[in-house]
């Protein structure tokens, strides 16, 4: 049968793309199976995870059906060990048409950002890039809106049987939330921001359970016009906001000594148990940190059991990226500062002064017990 995007009857199940690195599966694929379960749930079909990679690759099978596929697609071929536009674009649209699923998720990691695009115009689709949360179903899509929009949803009527993915992203630089439908065309593709999406306890029964097809690739040496001669790892050591279990943040409220600052959080995120350094957009605009430490909208969305934020007021577009936090500890002089909003526990006072004291009494406590 012949690949048509417009004949939308023809499409089904909702399917995920599973990057891997080295020849293991990213914590973004975890993140993106338990949401496609959920849409998949929403939608009554089949989920899906397609795995391309070198040889030995479909190891990882199992691990991704324990968070909720039904069944992993695996491509195994030594073309595509090491991620290339060319391979990985060719072999996936290849699969799409023949298997022409309704929808195709994809993290928002560098590789993701260049696949997804390139995908969507061979299938001549749509793609919402950079996605902070889906819906397919009106109900959770009313009741999401409820809770993080201003929008009076019960003044609003809304066709309750619209079964297109609502794809939720941030716009005009995070101000605004926008919510964009694909509504003519399939498969609906988004990428998706990593570190938005709540991952799923791992099921050993359903990864037991999976069922895995493996396909062919057909890739010939005309498709690929790039070759990976040499893989170079960057020597600087990138910060790991998403994996962090403590997070200690500065914001613009250290611009009178940023590096005595910055040395304070380090001490702090030490002392509550090996955290790391985040900061506000302010911060990194300004070039006190890199950008790899930036927290919000334009950042990194994270969700760590303790988030220290310190001279930071929380623009919306920063309390985005850590509300979801499980404790949230805010330091500022200004007592009216957004941040407060969101925060467990706010002092008002001068970070200089209020940080030497919890690092004292966090070595004190931690010493006692």
């Amino acid at each position: 049968m012949a690949f048509d995007s417009a004949k939308i009857e023809e499409f089904s199940d909702i399917w995920v793309f599973c990057e891997q690195r080295d020849g293991k599966i990213m914590s973004t694929d975890i993140e993106l199976i338990s949401e496609g379960r959920k849409l998949a749930n929403e939608r009554g079909s089949k989920l899906v995870g397609l795995l391309l990679g070198g040889k030995g690759i479909e190891s990882e099978a199992k691990e991704l059906a324990g968070y909720g596929a039904d069944k992993i697609i695996v491509v195994e071929d030594e073309k595509l060990a090491v991620y290339t536009t060319d391979a990985y674009t060719k072999v996936i649209c290849d699969v799409i048409m023949d298997k022409k699923p309704e929808v195709f998720l994809v993290g928002a990691s560098n590789i993701g950002r260049d696949l997804g695009p390139r995908v969507a115009a061979r299938l001549h689709t749509g793609l919402c890039a950079d996605c902070t949360h889906l819906d397919i179903d009106m109900k959770p899509y009313t009741d999401f809106l409820r809770e993080a929009s201003t929008i009076d949803v019960d003044s609003v009527k809304f066709d309750m049987e619209d079964t297109n993915m609502k794809m939720t992203r941030p716009a005009f630089g995070g101000h605004l939330m926008a919510t964009i439908i694909c509504p003519r065309f399939r498969p609906c593709m988004a990428t998706v921001r990593p570190g938005v999406l709540k991952k799923a306890p791992y099921d050993a029964a359903k990864a037991d359970a999976v069922e895995i097809e493996k396909v062919s690739a057909v890739l010939s040496d005309s498709d690929l016009r790039t070759k990976v001669l040499e893989v170079v790892k960057e020597s600087r050591k990138m910060v790991d906001l998403i994996g962090a279990e403590v997070i200690v943040s500065v914001g613009n409220g250290i611009s009178k000594d940023p590096q005595k600052a910055i040395k304070l959080a380090e001490e702090l995120a030490e002392a509550l148990g090996g955290g790391v350094v985040g900061a506000s957009r302010a911060v990194t605009d300004a070039g006190w940190l890199t950008s790899d430490h930036q927290v919000g909208q334009t950042g990194k969305t994270v969700r760590p059991k303790i988030y220290v934020a310190l001279g930071i007021s929380g623009a919306i577009q920063h309390k985005a990226g850590m509300q979801d936090s499980e404790l949230i500890i805010a330091v500022n002089t200004n007592a009216d500062a957004p941040i407060f909003e969101v925060a467990d526990y706010g002092i008002v006072g001068d970070l200089f002064e209020i940080v030497p004291l919890m690092i004292e009494d966090v070595k004190k406590t931690k010493e006692a017990n």
